[in-house]
């Protein structure tokens, strides 16, 4: 049985490598058969289906059976490998269809449109800056939030536009603070902060769900997670794999392509669970309602959500999760951050170059 550290050390050494192969998307660590933990770790390899199933033919167009050529030799020699049949990882761009989490609402919660007057995404999380537990803020995505990935002055609408918000009679706020997405380099976070134009404008409080009382600093392989988002509305989904190096298509936003994201999740469930809009869904713990991840990306079917830990975000914008009355911000829930089949904090030499960004508050 291979552990979870050596599957973790083979995808650090290998996945930039395997990412420049064409149909392969993702490369992460999960179980070598989920139906069967205790069979322990695999590199687990998101592929188009085409290319997992694809084999050469004889002159007699029988197929020659054999494993394609995607994987290094020394990688199959070292882990098992799961080959995870799926299409190109987007961000989740607008729709414009109608639903419950589409709608206007005051005071705005987690879990219901909000974005910019060119699109919806969610509002993830009610989130207070440490030290002023007072303070109310929105935390979702930069595709969500920001003006084409800049800090030009960036209005927040609630509903979004997608859904009929406009700034004349929707804004709420503006976008404050946002990790840049970059084209050439690594990204880890698609983060951004929104500030209200009045406190009373934001309520600490997530749709369905109720009261978040504060997030977990890790979680691992298997786990069952809940979210609600602005199109896909109230679904579950259990950890696939984490340490997942992986490819995301932001199409003409910010100029930006296909861009690689590393150490992120990869939650599967039996539905979608991240369709277009629901881009900044905050996954949220089965039990305890304790934040979880964050969600930004995900397959063309939507049963496949791409997020990294809410940690991170809470770490690198000097946040907590909100809370009402006079009660003081929880302490982040522990776990074993020790253990490779859970997800790790940042390193410090990461959130060092992760120092967020400033917008223009004015047009």
């Amino acid at each position: 049985m291979v552990s979870f550290k050596r599957a973790y050390l083979v995808k650090q050494r290998y996945a930039a490598s395997m990412l420049k192969k064409r149909g392969i998307h993702g490369v992460g660590v999960g179980y070598k058969d989920p139906a069967k933990p205790h069979k322990g770790a695999a590199l687990i390899v998101y592929a188009d289906k085409a290319v997992t199933t694809a084999a050469p033919r004889t002159k007699s167009g029988a197929p020659v059976r054999r494993k394609p050529p995607l994987l290094p030799s020394a990688v199959k020699k070292q882990v098992p490998v799961r080959i995870v049949g799926t299409r190109k990882f987007r961000k989740n761009d607008l729709d414009r269809s109608g639903g419950r989490f589409r709608r206007r609402i005051r005071p705005v919660i987690a879990g219901y449109s909000v974005g910019t007057p060119e699109g919806s995404g969610t509002a993830g999380l009610i989130v207070s800056v440490k030290g002023r537990p007072r303070s109310r803020y929105i935390l979702s995505n930069n595709h969500v939030l920001v003006n084409e990935n800049s800090n030009r002055y960036s209005p927040t609408l609630q509903p979004g536009a997608a859904d009929n918000g406009t700034v004349r009679k929707d804004q709420i706020g503006v976008m404050t603070r946002y990790i840049k997405l970059h084209k050439n380099k690594p990204n880890y976070l698609d983060a951004a902060l929104s500030t209200p134009l009045r406190r009373r404008l934001l309520a600490p409080k997530y749709a369905v769900f109720g009261t978040v009382p504060g997030y977990v600093t890790t979680y691992k392989i298997g786990d069952r997670l809940k979210k609600v988002g602005r199109t896909s509305g109230v679904v579950s989904g259990r950890v696939e794999s984490i340490h997942t190096d992986i490819q995301v298509d932001y199409g003409s936003y910010g100029n930006l392509g296909t861009i690689t994201f590393k150490n992120q999740s990869v939650i599967r469930g039996a539905n979608p669970v991240s369709l277009s809009g629901d881009s900044g869904s905050v996954w949220l713990t089965k039990s305890g309602n304790q934040a979880a991840a964050v969600n930004f990306a995900g397959s063309d079917e939507g049963r496949l959500s791409i997020a990294y830990p809410i940690d991170w975000f809470m770490k690198v914008f000097g946040t907590r999760v909100a809370r009402s009355g006079r009660s003081v911000l929880n302490t982040p829930a522990r776990g074993k951050r020790k253990s490779y089949m859970c997800v790790r904090p940042l390193n410090s030499q990461i959130r060092k170059k992760l120092t967020p960004c400033h917008c223009h508050h004015q047009r």
